[in-house]
């Protein structure tokens, strides 16, 4: 999926440590996507990194073109949404 990156999003991903590839992987191989409203949807994956198993979400805006990346981070906390 071709996409663009936000400023804000772009910061989130360095305070969150969150590193490109698994942005790359969870946009292009999402588990599952999730549709906010007519714009906003959410791609989620889970992965493991370290050992232990993290989901990683990512809000795109996909009425934009490409798809622009608003913000991402990644939580623990799976079954909280799990849908």
């Amino acid at each position: 999926m071709d996409f663009n990156i936000s400023k804000h999003a772009a910061d989130q991903f360095k305070i969150r440590q969150i590193d490109f590839t698994l942005v790359d992987e969870v946009m292009n191989t999402p588990d599952t996507i999730i549709t906010e409203d007519t714009c906003k949807q959410i791609f989620q994956k889970v992965i493991k990194v370290n050992g232990k198993n993290y989901l990683y979400r990512i809000f795109v805006n996909v009425c934009k073109t490409p798809a622009l990346i608003i913000t991402a981070y990644r939580t623990s906390k799976i079954e909280k949404y799990e849908n």
